[in-house]
């Protein structure tokens, strides 16, 4: 793939031009309160307990937006469901939270984390366990699923099952600030959930984050996720205005002006799926601590080195 978007010296200073929603904080605080009222205490069973000493290893289930029940994993480093430590995890498109065995890495460094399942999602390239108004995980396609209307779009709802999960963690930590994670849609997830919980996120990484500068990139990236929506579109005209308008709701380039926390970001300049440009369009639009990681040469994945960036980071900004 060649270098199609916007030359460095423009990306370094590229600005998104969608214009913030009026009252989009009170918008969110409203839907975080719903589910917050709708919310009931977290359920825990040991997961496996012989198999994963000296870690331990919970099922959880928590309430999301309406309600809805939401899966993940606990996995405490210490054998003990309470951590000083919590790193929030979130999935990539079309995936669900897998096994614990694909998030081990972090525990074994110290830190307790919780990885948040993808609701409908988890039926692709791993598995999930949360079903979105069906009864478990999907191969499905949800970029234009309640589209019409913020309040009913999926993200709306994905975003406040990630702030719920940050309610979890920060349980988990006693109340201590936590970290969130996760790359393409776990990294769009991890800043909004920096986002809508800027008073308890010490550190955000994004690598790779989709659902940034949509509006561009939906007319920009020549594949999925992303084409989903102009697929739709093209035939459903009547339905444009009203689609675009949801999207600025669930912008994490406009989401990212409220984020408090330490960021890392990653970017790929050769990514396909999230255009460079709009990567950028959130970084610059953060103003708390931050860095990006930026590979001249990479696609929409970060070379193995950037896990060690990552790492130093993380132990630099929320010791274990």
């Amino acid at each position: 793939m060649p270098w199609y978007d916007l030359p460095w010296e423009r990306l370094r200073e590229y600005r998104t031009d969608t214009q913030e929603p009026d009252g989009l904080d009170e918008w969110w605080a409203a839907r975080l309160a719903d589910a917050r009222a709708q919310a009931r205490s977290p359920w825990l069973t040991t997961h496996e307990a012989e198999l994963y000493l000296p870690f331990q290893v919970h099922d959880v289930e928590f309430t999301g937006a309406g309600g809805d029940p939401i899966r993940a994993w606990f996995i405490d480093p210490a054998g003990q469901v309470a951590a000083a430590k919590v790193v929030v995890k979130f999935i990539g498109y079309g995936g669900g939270r897998g096994a614990p065995t694909e998030h081990m890495l972090l525990p074994a460094l110290g830190y307790a984390v919780l990885v948040m399942d993808s609701r409908g999602q988890g039926g692709r390239w791993t598995y999930g366990a949360t079903g979105d108004g069906a009864a478990g995980p999907e191969n499905s396609q949800v970029m234009s699923r309640g589209i019409t209307t913020p309040e009913d779009y999926y993200y709306t709802r994905m975003f406040i099952d990630a702030a719920r999960a940050v309610d979890v963690a920060l349980e988990m930590s006693g109340g201590a600030p936590v970290a969130v994670s996760g790359a393409s849609q776990g990294g769009g997830l991890a800043l909004a959930a920096a986002a809508l919980h800027r008073d308890k996120v010490a550190v955000c990484h994004a690598d790779v984050p989709f659902l940034c500068d949509i509006q561009r990139a939906i007319t920009l990236a020549p594949h999925a996720p992303y084409t989903e929506i102009p697929e739709f579109l093209a035939e459903n005209v009547a339905l444009i205005d009203s689609s675009l308008n949801t999207l600025r709701y669930v912008d994490c380039a406009l989401l990212a002006r409220r984020i408090t926390a330490t960021c890392l970001l990653s970017v790929g300049l050769m990514d396909d799926i999230c255009p460079p440009s709009t990567v950028f369009a959130a970084y610059n639009e953060i103003t708390a601590d931050k860095d990006i990681a930026v590979y001249p040469y990479s696609g929409h994945s970060v070379p193995r080195a950037h896990a060690e960036w990552q790492l130093r980071h993380l132990r630099r900004n929320f010791p274990a």
